[in-house]
């Protein structure tokens, strides 16, 4: 995936966190607040298990340059974002810069789509942090959850380092069109929350057929269906910020569908036994096959998971 280097970036939706102090007591409160995350509570869970969770989340060495730049205590200033990532060119070569770039092709598609179906689009802020973060309306979490959507707030929440850990212990490919599908997925539920689709799953259902799993499932989709026009949505210049898109990419972002299964968590990450009692995300199989519905169709009505007979793979 190639970001057209001469395009600008809007950083007006993002808010730098990283270094202000947000701290966190643990991902289960965020998510079992009614945060909603690309892998969620059982990573959690798994990795205090092994000793990777708990009160510090995942150990990443090093850090990723940042849009700030923001030192411990500091307050969060959107405009060091800005004068950070400005153009395509920054996005293909600085990850928060490319996580701009994602953002504003998204914001961009849903905003179009909505207009097309008369309705309005209400873009969500993004937030980086670093290690923990207090959400508006969720709770707190540690970076152990994983990327995750608060319905309460409106606001996606991710820790950048998140994407080498999709690589060091989930064993992905890895690479730009990867991580834009884990960032489509959490705007995935944001689409969720304005067309009310959320408020219809109770929280703590599990199951190979729960509705959490559905909710996961579509959003998998939505995913899909931007990244089927990903090259085709336009910047505020007229020209589309993303001018490639390769058949490596599209595996490379099945391939982290299926790192990210519950299956392949549980039994890879868990000690082996798979208990689909337990799934709330879906196996990795149905979150390819929503992924894959999604950017073949290009079209969100096609990301029914909650139809009556619906077969969810």
């Amino acid at each position: 995936m190639r970001f057209d280097e001469g395009a600008d970036l809007d950083t007006s939706n993002i808010d730098d966190l990283r270094g202000s102090g947000g701290g966190g007591v643990g991902g289960r409160v965020a998510l079992g607040g009614g945060g909603l995350g690309v892998v969620g509570l059982i990573v959690y869970f798994l990795l205090s298990q092994l000793g990777g969770g708990g009160g510090g989340g995942f150990s990443v060495p090093g850090g990723i340059p940042g849009l700030g730049g923001l030192e411990q205590g500091q307050q969060t200033d959107t405009s060091a974002a800005a004068s950070a990532c400005r153009t395509g060119e920054q996005a293909n070569t600085q990850l928060d810069c490319e996580v701009v770039a994602v953002v504003n092709s998204l914001d961009g598609y849903w905003t179009d789509a909505f207009a097309a179906s008369g309705q309005t689009y209400a873009p969500p802020r993004t937030n980086f942090f670093s290690g923990g973060v207090t959400t508006g309306g969720c709770g707190s979490a540690t970076s152990a959850s994983g990327p995750f959507y608060c319905p309460a707030d409106s606001e996606v929440y991710i820790d950048l380092t998140f994407f080498e850990e999709l690589e060091t212990r989930f064993g992905a490919q890895g690479g730009p069109f990867s991580r834009a599908y884990v960032i489509a997925h959490e705007y995935g539920h944001h689409i969720q929350n304005l067309l009310g689709t959320s408020s219809r799953v109770q929280g703590g259902e599990s199951g190979p057929t729960s509705g959490s799993v559905r909710l996961e499932l579509q959003a998998d989709c939505y995913a899909g269906v931007w990244a089927n026009h990903a090259t085709t949505v336009p910047t505020q210049s007229g020209r589309p910020l993303i001018t490639e898109v390769t058949r490596e990419d599209v595996a490379a972002a099945l391939d982290t569908a299926e790192r990210i299964g519950d299956d392949f968590i549980q039994s890879n990450l868990g000690g082996g036994r798979v208990d689909e009692s337990q799934f709330t995300h879906g196996s990795s199989a149905q979150r390819e096959k929503w992924y894959t519905t999604g950017y073949q169709s290009g079209d969100p009505s096609q990301c029914d998971t909650f139809a009556r007979g619906v077969d969810l793979g």
